[in-house]
């Protein structure tokens, strides 16, 4: 009897230990992966940061309506990767996409500029094109929910990120499809930029915009270059290029002009171009679209493909930049609307 005794104290001893530890151990393990699952990369500290984070509100002047409405900052940063990249790229490239997207608009914000005196940025390619849940549905049909779905989740395992260089958020710019290469910051906009430096980008040969070809009646062509070429097989001389292999400067009719102007004088997909005259028209070729400053959409999608991760991407295009926590830019941007 003693043996029994001592053999049920026992037993119940550990059915009461394993009551206590069990309820513990499950705590824990449910948040650990709650954790895991919210960061969506192991090891990554953003869940905690993400939920110290203020809130923060982005006020979108949309150009239909006219009218300015607000939207949390992570669904403003999906709606933009959902407007500015097409959502059949890879993952990591969305990713990518969204660093660029929050990047921007926390610097935007804490510049203090603001669009008919109340919004932060429109809904346009002046600032980043931005679309509702609603505009996405109509866009998508039948494709909304995989779509939505995917870009949901490259911000949320992205979310409270920014790039950074020397600690303040970047101008975080980005285009469709490279000649070949990027362009460097002042070659385009006449501001060097550290991080935005020429880079190779060979990936962007699977674009459909990589090389394109139109056809200008010759007259046209003069008249939005406010030149005249006298009729010659061939117009115009290039007397430089960009580190990026775009036009930096051509002559053409007796007139100098940047490969920018040129560029934008002709409504041309990019600067890097040639064109030859025949029978009364001027046929141009194109490589590339977009100013080519930052990253490039098809490159960072070439790169994903390859295997290279968001971080890779941004490491690619941006140089000397880091991947931090919005954290403290976001606090800043709070207390400066206050």
């Amino acid at each position: 009897m003693m043996k029994k005794r001592h053999s049920l104290s026992f037993l119940l001893a550990g059915l009461v230990a394993v009551a206590v530890i069990l309820p513990s151990l499950l705590v824990i393990l449910f948040s650990s992966g709650k954790e895991e699952l919210a960061a969506g990369l192991p090891h990554q500290k953003a869940p905690k940061e993400v939920q110290e984070q203020p809130a923060l509100d982005v006020a979108v002047f949309r150009s239909g309506t006219k009218k300015t409405e607000t939207f949390p900052l992570e669904e403003y940063v999906a709606g933009v990767v959902a407007a500015e990249m097409p959502a059949s790229f890879e993952k990591e490239a969305l990713k990518a996409q969204a660093l660029t997207a929050r990047t921007f608009i926390i610097k935007q914000m804490m510049s203090g500029s603001k669009v008919n005196g109340q919004a932060n940025v429109t809904d346009t390619v002046a600032h980043q094109v931005f679309k509702t849940k609603e505009e996405l549905k109509q866009l998508w049909g039948k494709d909304f929910d995989w779509k939505s779905k995917k870009i949901n989740e490259a911000v949320q395992e992205t979310a409270g990120q920014v790039i950074t260089y020397n600690g303040a958020p970047i101008t975080a710019s980005f285009f469709s499809t490279s000649n070949g290469y990027t362009e460097n910051s002042e070659d385009y906009w006449n501001e060097p930029l550290p991080y935005l430096k020429s880079v190779a980008s060979p990936w962007d040969e699977s674009s459909p915009e990589y090389s394109t070809k139109q056809t200008m009646p010759l007259a046209e062509f003069e008249r939005k270059l406010g030149i005249s070429v006298n009729g010659k097989e061939e117009a115009g001389t290039i007397t430089g290029r960009t580190e990026g292999k775009r036009i930096a400067s051509v002559k053409i009719g007796g007139k100098e002009f940047s490969g920018r102007e040129v560029r934008e004088k002709l409504e041309l997909p990019s600067s890097d171009f040639n064109w030859v005259l025949k029978s009364g028209e001027v046929i141009i070729t194109t490589k590339g679209y977009g100013h080519g400053v930052g990253m490039s959409q098809y490159g960072a999608n070439g790169m994903a493909k390859e295997g290279k991760n968001y971080k890779q991407i941004i490491a690619h295009y941006y140089q000397q930049t880091k991947i931090e926590t919005a954290k403290n830019f976001v606090k800043e941007t709070v207390t400066a609307k206050k």
